[in-house]
């Protein structure tokens, strides 16, 4: 694996990093990787040590192994994404499209495999930050409780939830940002990779499939709530749309 560490820059943001490593020898290339950019990094190598450290609320990014000692980091992904929109890089020696599709659509913003280039982590990891911070800065934005131009949605950028026929939506992040770009230009088709661009921290490592898994999941959970409507239109070899009304 390269040695080699990026040149010092200052960072997107005074980031706090949560490093869940069981392999020192590559915690340590992180950490330094990452140290020399400004981040204050702060390494774990198991999961159970992780929850503790997630449960404080101090850490902006998490940087997970799958493969740890006590547990599979997907299954820690997992309990994250119940209640948590912390950012999620994996960094794992699996590097199977499938795993690699799992660990996004379970919600993770980016996949990293082992072997790596520090560069390239570090920029990846910025990368996140930035989108994170543009996503959070647009929903400080517009007033609580505003309404959608489709018809049955409310959102609250403020709180960063949807409300569809007077019901809350349990979205996951993707599935929210999905599902705001939609809304915030009815009957506009989307195409996937229009999408990736606006959703996805790094659209370049995600797969147009994600897209499609995600407006499944939406789906069900419109349907759950009313189930004679299916305002999410889709465009064979187009994309996405959704309808202002039936």
């Amino acid at each position: 694996m390269s040695r080699g560490v990026p040149e010092r820059v200052s960072p997107v943001v005074a980031a706090r990093i949560l490093l869940v490593e069981d392999e020192p020898t590559i915690a340590e290339i992180v950490e330094f990787a990452l140290t020399s950019e400004g981040f204050q990094v702060t390494w774990r190598t198991l999961a159970c040590e992780a929850e503790t450290e997630l449960a404080a609320g101090l850490h902006d990014l998490l940087i997970l192994d799958i493969g740890l000692p006590d547990g599979s980091g997907l299954e820690l992904l997992k309990r994250i994404r119940r209640g948590s929109d912390l950012p999620v890089l994996i960094l794992s020696a699996r590097n199977a499209e499938l795993d690699r599709v799992l660990g996004l659509e379970l919600g993770a913003d980016d996949y990293v495999s082992k072997p790596f280039s520090p560069r390239e982590l570090a920029a990846r990891v910025k990368a996140i930050l930035k989108r994170t911070a543009r996503t959070h800065a647009s929903a400080a934005e517009p007033a609580a409780g505003e309404t959608t131009g489709a018809s049955g949605f409310e959102i609250d950028e403020t709180r960063a939830t949807l409300r569809f026929q007077g019901c809350p939506l349990d979205l996951t992040r993707y599935e929210y940002l999905i599902l705001k770009t939609l809304l915030a230009q009815p009957e506009r088709v989307f195409s996937r990779a229009q999408l990736m661009d606006r959703v996805w921290p790094d659209p370049a490592a995600s797969f147009e499939r994600s897209v499609d898994t995600h407006i499944k999941t939406l789906r069900a959970k419109l349907r759950e709530i009313d189930p004679h409507r299916d305002p999410i239109r889709t465009h064979r070899g187009l994309g996405y749309s959704i309808r202002i009304a039936d």
